[in-house]
């Protein structure tokens, strides 16, 4: 049993990160092939081995060869994904909204990078119903209503998906949630939207999002099956019949919040409000989700205090970054600049920072690499990228993130610092934001744990080599 236990660590380990490139010092030379996006998924590390204490699954980029097969589509852009990115993202909406409306043991499952469905964020395929129906959902840490488009829905109400559609007429374990009943009653606090129908039905909404589309349908139980043999019955989540704007191609999402409508919540009692989730480095390698987290394996991590939103959120998991350095030395940015937090946000692709902290950051890094020509910004917003035509290998500068409690990551090279050619931050429009967010592409490679229980947020690299 040790040593079985001994060798699911090392696996899910390195399982978590593929080196690419030399270091030297405060640089790394990287190979421009490892920008590219893969054209192969590494089928080695698409196993997540089975663990009695915890409950895993795959995880994939939602457009890689990881990912479940999709349609034939043409892929849009990097910057139609950003587009979207922003559009759908509600996190900051929300996060005003219920700053304004609120003043008064463990299962893994396969994460993948989601190029199959259209976008730059992770996705996990579950079961839902009885028989157990394949879904790709979207995985995010700012949500916390987990849901999937349903039948009846015809192509004016529902957006084209890459698998069938959940028939809830076909599941012997489907119900359906009451408007009196307690759940429905906090879909209303925690902002989303619990209606009733005439026939006594609770209803959901979510959104708008920033281009005006939102999900809405039924509040609706049943099975979730997250990997063979292991199962959350009564699972609360919404079957969506109407949805409007503009989509990708992915099924529904998984809500990973700490309100009480979240998946992590839901199963709180059987795995400790903790999970932890390895986002790959790029399309042709998987990571994974797990639920529930190791008493005592802790080894590798570095922890920095996890802290409330504001006073009865619970979505959102906030730290606070007190520095970065970029070619190890530390950028000259007021410590008060910080004082705001950051959203840890699996949902979200580059980084946003105060004004003041990305001007710093932006000059250090494009002193860095200034033997590069810049190109013009894009109409995103992101201001530092790079034309790397005629050049076989890059010299990019490490860049470190500093957390409170004394936590300091090294973001991978280039996966963790760089998106298609240009510098994964972004600035606010000013210093006199909410908070900041920290967006995936620099949580790549790592072990990320959310530990509510014991008030941390932890960050564990590849296993150094021997």
């Amino acid at each position: 049993m040790g040593s079985s236990h001994l060798l699911l660590c090392v696996l899910l380990w390195s399982f978590c990160l593929i080196a690419l490139g030399s270091t030297e010092h405060n640089i790394v030379v990287v190979p421009t092939s490892s920008f590219a996006s893969e054209s192969t998924c590494f089928s080695s590390l698409s196993h997540v081995p089975s663990d009695p204490s915890r409950a895993s699954v795959p995880l994939v980029h939602r457009q890689g060869p990881c990912a479940p097969s999709g349609s034939s589509i043409v892929k849009p852009s990097f910057q139609e994904m950003l587009r979207r990115d922003a559009r759908r993202n509600h996190i900051i909406s929300k996060a005003v909204g219920l700053t304004t409306t609120l003043s008064d043991a463990s299962v893994s499952i396969p994460t993948a990078l989601g190029n199959a469905v259209d976008s730059l964020e992770y996705v996990v395929t579950l079961g839902i119903g009885t028989p157990a129906v394949e879904q790709t959902v979207l995985i995010d840490t700012g949500s916390d209503l987990s849901w999937v488009q349903c039948q009846p829905c015809i192509s004016t109400e529902c957006y084209p998906q890459k698998d069938p559609l959940f028939d809830p007429r076909k599941s012997s374990t489907y119900g359906t949630i009451s408007c009196q009943s307690g759940e429905c009653k906090n879909l209303n606090r925690t902002g989303y939207h619990g209606d009733c129908t005439d026939d006594n039905v609770c209803r959901f909404s979510i959104g708008p999002y920033g281009d005006g589309s939102n999900t809405s349908g039924v509040y609706s139980t049943d099975t979730l099956t997250l990997a063979p043999g292991i199962t959350i019955r009564n699972f609360s989540f919404g079957c969506g019949h109407d949805q409007q704007g503009e989509n990708d191609k992915y099924d529904g999402l998984l809500g990973l919040g700490g309100a009480p409508e979240s998946l992590v919540s839901q199963t709180a009692e059987r795995y400790g409000r903790a999970f932890s989730y390895c986002l790959p480095p790029g399309n042709g390698t998987a990571g994974f989700l797990s639920l529930g987290a190791s008493s005592n394996n802790t080894a590798g991590f570095v922890f920095t205090p996890m802290h409330q939103f504001a006073p009865g959120v619970s979505t959102f998991y906030m730290v606070n970054l007190s520095g970065i350095s970029v070619e190890g030395k530390q950028v000259d940015i007021p410590p008060e600049i910080f004082s705001k937090g950051m959203i840890v946000d699996s949902g979200s692709i580059v980084t946003q920072l105060p004004k003041t902290a990305y001007l710093a950051l932006q000059s250090a890094f494009r002193s860095a690499m200034s033997a590069y020509p810049l190109l013009p910004p894009n109409e995103d917003g992101l201001d530092t990228c790079y034309n790397f035509t005629g050049h076989s290998n890059i010299t990019v500068p490490k860049v470190s993130l500093m957390f409170s409690g004394g936590a300091t990551i090294d973001l991978d090279v280039p996966s963790g610092v760089m998106v298609e050619d240009c510098l994964a931050f972004d600035g606010d429009s000013s210093d006199n934001v909410l908070f900041g967010v920290l967006g995936n592409v620099n949580q790549r490679t790592f072990e990320v744990l959310y530990d509510s229980g014991r008030g941390n947020i932890g960050f564990r690299p590849e296993p150094a080599e021997a």
